[in-house]
C-alpha cells in the first residue's frame, strides 16, 4: 500500500493541554525552549511523531496558545490536514479558543477533532456545561459535525479512543500529491557544530531527496540538500505532508529566516501584489479603511501591507466575499489557492483570511470593472482552469480534467487541442510549458553529471529517471527525453544519456597523468599487467583510476580480456593484423601462440574476445575468420 503522510495540528487556548495531551499521544515532550520550562507555554512550534504500524505516518504540531504567539500559531496550522481543537474542560471555551477555530475556518482546514481535555478536574454537570457551551460556538464553524472526545492526559483516560479515531478519519482523507515540485516553507532555521545550517518545515508538495539542488525564495539563494531528516531520523527523501529538517549546503544562517520558501523549481512566483478574496471575522473592533495596514500570513510568512479596496472605502462588518488586493512591504511566495491570515498591526486582532487569486497582481482602476474582472479571474475561464490542473497535477487524464474543472467533457476535448497541450501515453495530458521546463531540468542534470563524470558516456537514463522520481510523472520523463533526443538537444548511447554535443573527455586536471598510464598500457601489447597496477604505479587515486578505466572501455579504447586485465585497442588491432598475415582462412590454438609468443594467460582471454567481438568463428577446435 501506497505510503501516506499527514500532519495533525493542535490548537487551543492557552493552558488547555494541549502539549500535555501532545506528550501523552506521542512520548515525546514538545516543550523545549529553556523558556517554554520556566513559563508553561509553547512558543516555538513543537512536532512530534506518532507511531504507527500502518501506512499513515503523522507528524503532532502543537501550536503556541497565547495571543502573544499567535503567529507561530498560524505558522504552524497552514500546513496541517486534521486539526485537534483542544478545549479544557475547567475553563470550557476562551478568547483564542474562537480566534483559533476562525483562523482555521479562514485557512480551508474542513477536518476537525474536538477533545475536552482535563476531565478528571470536573464533575459531570460542569462536563455537560462546557460540552453545551462547545457544541454552540462550533454551530456556526465548518466543524459543528466534528467528532468530540473527552481525555485526562494525566491519567491516559479515551487516549486510546482518541487516538484510533484519528487514524480512522486520516484513512479517509486524500493525501498530498507528491508528484510536482517541492515546496516547504520554513519556519525554523538554525545552525548545528559541525552541521552548519538547519532549516525546518512541513513539505506542502512534491518531495525532496538528499543532494538535491534546491532555491531559497525569496532571495533566490541555490543550495543543496546535504541530509535531510523526519523526526530526527536520517531519509533519503521527504514527501509532502511531511515534517522535515534539511542541512543545507552553500547558505549561512543568515541568509534565511523564517517565512522563506524552499523548492525545486521556478514554478514559484516572488511577488509582492496579490489579488485575494478575502471574508471578514463576524466582530471586528473597528473598522477596515481602505489601505489599511495589514500583516499578512501565508504559509509561514508574515509580511506589512497594505489592503487595497476596488468597490469601496471601509469594511465594517463581515459582509461576504470581498475581492480585493494586498500591496506588501516585501516579496514573498505564494500559488493560487494558497490561504492566508490578515491581522491587523495595532490593534492586534485576527481581521479576515481567504485565498490567493492571482498571485502576480498588477495596478487597477477604482471601480466595479476591476471588481468584475477579478470575479472572471478567480473564477477563470475554461482553459484557465484546465490549464491551472495540469499545472498543480502536471498528468491528468479527459476524465481527471472533467473532475478537477467541473467543465464539460467536450468543452475538456476541445481545450486539449489546442497546441499548448501535449497527449502523452495512456490517455494523459500535461502542458508544453510544463515539458519544456522538465527538459532543462534534465538537461541542467545531464551538464552537471558531465563535469562531475567527464570520462563517461553519460548519465543511465533509470538513474536520471530515478533521481527525479516524485518530482515528476514517468511518463512525463520517458516523453521529454525521447522528444528532447528527437529535437538533437540529447541523445542516448546504449542505455546512457548525454548532451547531444558532449564527448567523453579526460579531465584537463588529470589529463597528463592519465595519457602517461594508457601509454604505458598500450607499450605492454598483449601482455598487460594487471589494470591495477597500472593505477599504483601513477599518481591518479583508485577512484581515477576506475573512471580511467570504464572511459577507455566504453570509448572503445580498450578491451576487457578477463575481471582484471584490459587490452589496448592499438595492441589488439595489430596482433590481428599478424595473425591474419601468417594464417589461412582458419587457425588453430597452437598457430595463434606461434604468432603471438604469448602464454595461455593471455592467448585464451584474447581469442574469446575476438569471437566476441565477430572477428573469428569457433568451430571444434579451429577458428575461422569473420
Amino acid at each position: 500500500m501506497k505510503e501516506k503522510y499527514f500532519t495533525v495540528g493542535m490548537a487551543g487556548h492557552i493552558d488547555h493541554g494541549k502539549t500535555t495531551l501532545t506528550k501523552a499521544l506521542t512520548n515525546i515532550d514538545t516543550d523545549r525552549l529553556m523558556e517554554e520550562k520556566a513559563r508553561g507555554i509553547s512558543i516555538e512550534l513543537g512536532y512530534a511523531p506518532i507511531k504507527t504500524e500502518k501506512n499513515i505516518h503523522v507528524s503532532i504540531v502543537d501550536v503556541p496558545g497565547h495571543e502573544r504567539f499567535i503567529r507561530q500559531m498560524i505558522a504552524g496550522v497552514a500546513g496541517i490536514d486534521l486539526v485537534m481543537m483542544v478545549i479544557a474542560a475547567d475553563e470550557g471555551v476562551m478568547p483564542q479558543t474562537k480566534e483559533h477555530l476562525e483562523i482555521l475556518s479562514f485557512l480551508g482546514i474542513k477536518q476537525a477533532i474536538i477533545v475536552i481535555t482535563k476531565i478528571d478536574q470536573v464533575d459531570d454537570e460542569m462536563l455537560d456545561i462546557v460540552t453545551l457551551d462547545i457544541t454552540e460556538t462550533l454551530e456556526s464553524s465548518p466543524f459543528h459535525e466534528a467528532q468530540m472526545f473527552f481525555v485526562d492526559s494525566v491519567s491516559g483516560k479515551g487516549l486510546s479512543e482518541l487516538k484510533q479515531a484519528i487514524f480512522e478519519k486520516l484513512e479517509q482523507m486524500d493525501f498530498r500529491d507528491r508528484h510536482g515540485s517541492f515546496r516547504m516553507p520554513i519556519d525554523q532555521v538554525f545552525t548545528v557544530q559541525g552541521q552548519g545550517t538547519i532549516v525546518r518545515g512541513t513539505v506542502y508538495e512534491g518531495s525532496v531527496h538528499k543532494a538535491s539542488s534546491l532555491v531559497v525564495l525569496p532571495l533566490e539563494k541555490k543550495v543543496r540538500a546535504r541530509n535531510i531528516q523526519v523526526h530526527h531520523q536520517d531519509v533519503e527523501v521527504a514527501h509532502a505532508g511531511q515534517r522535515t529538517a534539511i542541512n543545507l549546503g552553500g547558505a549561512n544562517r543568515e541568509d534565511i529566516e523564517r517565512g522563506d520558501v524552499l523548492v525545486s523549481s521556478d514554478h514559484f512566483l516572488v511577488t509582492d501584489t496579490i489579488d485575494v478574496s478575502i471574508r471578514f471575522v463576524d466582530d471586528l473592533q473597528f473598522p477596515v479603511k481602505q489601505r489599511a495596514p495589514v500583516k499578512m500570513h501565508v504559509g509561514t510568512s508574515e509580511v506589512m501591507g497594505k489592503l487595497v479596496f476596488f468597490d469601496r472605502n471601509v469594511v465594517q462588518e463581515n459582509v461576504g466575499e470581498v475581492l480585493c488586493q494586498v500591496r506588501l512591504e516585501k516579496e514573498i511566495v505564494v500559488r493560487r489557492g494558497d490561504r492566508f491570515i490578515l491581522r491587523r498591526p495595532t490593534p492586534v486582532e485576527t481581521i479576515g483570511g481567504g485565498w490567493v487569486i492571482d498571485p502576480k497582481g498588477d495596478t487597477y482602476r477604482f471601480g466595479e470593472k476591476t471588481v468584475e474582472m477579478l470575479q472572471k479571474k478567480k473564477e477563470g475561464s475554461p482553459k484557465d482552469l484546465v490549464t491551472d490542473a495540469l499545472k498543480d497535477h502536471f498528468l491528468l487524464s479527459v476524465d481527471e480534467l472533467v473532475q478537477a474543472t467541473s467543465l464539460d467533457i467536450d468543452e475538456v476535448k476541445q481545450i486539449l487541442k489546442e497546441d499548448a497541450i501535449i497527449p502523452l501515453p495512456k490517455g494523459k495530458y500535461t502542458l508544453k510549458l510544463l515539458v519544456d521546463r522538465l527538459g532543462e531540468t534534465i538537461l541542467d542534470q545531464i551538464v552537471s553529471y558531465h563535469e562531475a563524470y567527464p570520462m563517461r558516456l553519460g548519465m543511465n537514463k533509470a538513474e536520471m529517471i530515478q533521481s527525479l522520481d516524485g518530482s515528476y510523472p514517468k511518463i512525463m520523463m520517458e516523453y521529454t527525453i525521447e522528444t528532447f533526443i528527437e529535437e538533437e538537444r540529447l541523445k542516448k548511447v546504449n542505455q546512457f544519456i548525454a548532451k547531444a554535443d558532449f564527448q567523453p573527455h579526460l579531465p584537463k586536471k588529470w589529463e597528463k597523468r592519465m595519457e602517461e598510464v594508457i601509454e604505458d598500457l598500450h607499450n605492454d601489447g598483449l601482455t598487460v599487467q594487471k589494470w591495477e597496477e597500472y593505477v599504483n604505479n601513477s599518481t591518479i587515486s583508485s577512484q581515477q583510476g576506475d573512471e580511467l578505466e570504464v572511459f577507455l572501455l566504453q570509448t572503445n579504447q580498450a578491451y576487457r580480456l578477463t575481471e582484471d586485465l584490459i587490452i589496448h585497442k592499438t595492441a589488439l588491432e595489430d596482433a590481428i593484423k599478424r595473425l591474419k598475415e601468417n594464417t589461412e582462412d582458419s587457425f588453430s590454438l597452437n598457430d595463434a601462440k606461434e604468432v603471438w609468443n604469448i602464454s595461455r594467460k593471455y592467448l585464451i582471454p584474447i581469442l574469446e574476445l575476438l569471437d566476441e567481438l565477430g572477428i573469428t568463428k569457433r568451430h571444434d577446435s579451429e577458428r575461422y575468420w569473420g
